[in-house]
C-alpha cells in the first residue's frame, strides 16, 4: 500500500491488513478456514449486552415519620367544669347531701364518675 497513514488508527487498519493471509494467496481452502475462524471465535458468539434503561420517573423512596399518637383532649381537669349554683342545685345540696357539676360535653358517665 503507497498510502501513508495520517493517524494510529489508520497505521494499526494497514499493519492488520498485512499480516492477514489472503486465503487465495496461500491456496488454502475456504472450509478450512471458515474453520479456524470457527475454533478462534468460539462455539458461542460474544455480543455485547444492551443496556435496557427505563424510561419511567421513579420517585425516591423518602423515610416517613412513625405516626405520633394524639394527646387525649378530655383529661381530668377539662372533663368536670365547675359546680352549679343556682337555686334548685343549691336545694338539692342542702337536701340530699348531693354536688352538681357542669361537665363537658364529650364526657361519658364512666369518665365522670
Amino acid at each position: 500500500m503507497s498510502v501513508k497513514p495520517k493517524s494510529f488508527f489508520t497505521k494499526m487498519m494497514l499493519k492488520e491488513m498485512k499480516e492477514t493471509p489472503s486465503p487465495l494467496k496461500y491456496g488454502s481452502k475456504p472450509k478450512a478456514l471458515k474453520a479456524k475462524k470457527a475454533v478462534l471465535k468460539g462455539i458461542h458468539s460474544q455480543r455485547k449486552k444492551k443496556n435496557l434503561h427505563i424510561t419511567h420517573f421513579q420517585q425516591l423512596k423518602t423515610s416517613w415519620l412513625q405516626r405520633q399518637l394524639r394527646e387525649d383532649k378530655l383529661d381530668h381537669y377539662a372533663i368536670i367544669k365547675f359546680p352549679l349554683t343556682t337555686e334548685p342545685a343549691m336545694k338539692k345540696t342542702e337536701d340530699n347531701n348531693t354536688l352538681v357539676f357542669i361537665v363537658d360535653v364529650k364526657a361519658n358517665n364512666h369518665e365522670i364518675t
